[in-house]
């Protein structure tokens, strides 16, 4: 018998059978469409993780006060950063960019009738290159209006809505910082909570210098951000950054370092090891699926084989060789197996578009879970097509006629 021939029997026999071949289908549709949901759900997650540290800032390093140490005891005092150790990091730390001092308290806002208690940073003008923000109205503070103590202020993108203004209107109008009239010069881009409780958009910037004598009065710093040359020197810059403060500290060889380095993708570790466990989990789950239709695929190909006894003893009778018998059950295997898979990647894709617009989840349908799901959905169908097609093929010609 010619291929085609053997492929238009072989789909004429599905056609017979519509509705058992659609509930053959059934697992694997459910299956791959699980597949192709579950991964979008765990690469947007992925992805959701990898632009929280982006937005942070990767190459980032946060120094924050630690505990002193007596005779291996800690004391209850913390510590402090002052306006000392950053110069100290500005000036000997190697393979570091930029060194931002953030000098911070969560004061009294008061802009009208409204009042709002926020968190105040003192802070340099690379604060916002550093941190990855931009100005979306107005202007950043200058180093001159640093050094002249000037009493300007850039707000967070949440500060307008606390505030009950537009963020365009609040430009060059005032507000009351601990009873302080500051000017408004500039506000910034959204930034997001990064998953923790602070919210980094509820935040007024002023010169650091201003804050220092005029809002909040001393020298000691909430923290030290630093700004590593690039990923590759991240460990390099923690090192001299811990050697420059140990050294600034006098901090003798074994004691204990009275500061904390932190790196800011070391933060979202953890909920990244998460998101991957998840994701594999659910894919897992769903290829069980994909499992439970390739045995039910198999059971329906069997059954068809014994209902069909017959009509093969008469193609065996006719010429059939084992080889036209046995492909003509493995097409029917593998149409069912690729429709069903076909099927289940436009229900999957549709259910992850669903769930990003009405639940709000972050999805990304990934091409390569597709053709990964697609192939699956194909192999299924020839593992568990061949036994069938080999008992087929395996029938003896003048049993099969007598076959009731």
């Amino acid at each position: 018998m010619l291929l085609g021939e053997i492929v238009m029997v072989a789909l004429e026999a599905l056609r017979a059978n519509k509705l058992r071949s659609l509930l053959t289908m059934l697992g694997i549709i459910i299956g791959v469409g699980a597949v192709i949901t579950m991964i979008a759900l765990g690469s947007g997650a992925q992805k959701s993780v990898q632009d929280r540290i982006q937005a942070l800032g990767p190459t980032l390093l946060s120094v924050y006060p630690g505990q002193s140490f007596m005779r291996g005891v800690a004391s209850g005092n913390r510590v402090s950063l002052t306006m000392d150790d950053d110069t100290a990091l500005a000036n000997n730390a190697r393979y570091v960019s930029a060194v931002v001092p953030e000098l911070s308290n969560n004061l009294q806002v008061q802009k009208g009738d409204q009042n709002i208690n926020v968190n105040v940073v003192g802070t340099t003008p690379n604060y916002v290159t550093v941190h990855n923000y931009s100005i979306t109205a107005g202007r950043m503070f200058t180093a001159g209006d640093d050094a002249a103590r000037r009493r300007v202020a850039v707000i967070g993108s949440a500060v307008p809505t606390l505030l009950n203004s537009n963020r365009d209107a609040m430009i060059g109008q005032q507000l009351l910082i601990r009873g302080i009239t500051f000017e408004i010069v500039g506000a910034l881009s959204e930034k997001g909570s990064q998953g923790s409780f602070f919210n980094p958009d509820e935040q007024i910037l002023i010169p650091l210098q201003t804050a220092r004598y005029r809002v909040i009065g001393t020298d000691r710093l909430r923290s030290i951000t630093v700004q590593a040359n690039d990923l590759e020197s991240m460990n390099l810059a923690m090192i001299e950054i811990e050697r420059v403060l140990r050294r600034q500290h006098k901090i003798r060889p074994g004691q204990d370092d009275d500061f904390q380095i932190r790196n800011q993708t070391d933060i979202l570790a953890t909920l990244q090891q998460t998101t991957d466990t998840f994701k594999y989990l659910l894919a897992g789950i769903a290829a069980v699926s994909l499992l439970v239709g390739g045995i039910g695929i198999m059971n329906i190909m069997l059954v068809s084989v014994t209902e069909r006894t017959r009509e093969i003893g008469v193609r065996k009778a006719l010429g059939a060789t084992r080889f036209n018998i046995m492909f003509q059950f493995l097409v029917e295997a593998l149409v069912l197996c690729l429709l069903g898979g076909l099927i289940g990647v436009v229900l999957g894709s549709g259910g992850a578009i669903v769930l990003s617009r009405i639940a709000h989840w972050n999805t990304l349908i990934s091409p390569l879970a597709i053709l990964l799901a697609f192939v699956f959905s194909a192999a299924v169908g020839l593992f568990f097509g061949i036994w069938p097609a080999r008992r087929a093929a395996s029938l003896d010609p003048i049993i099969a006629l007598r076959y009731e």
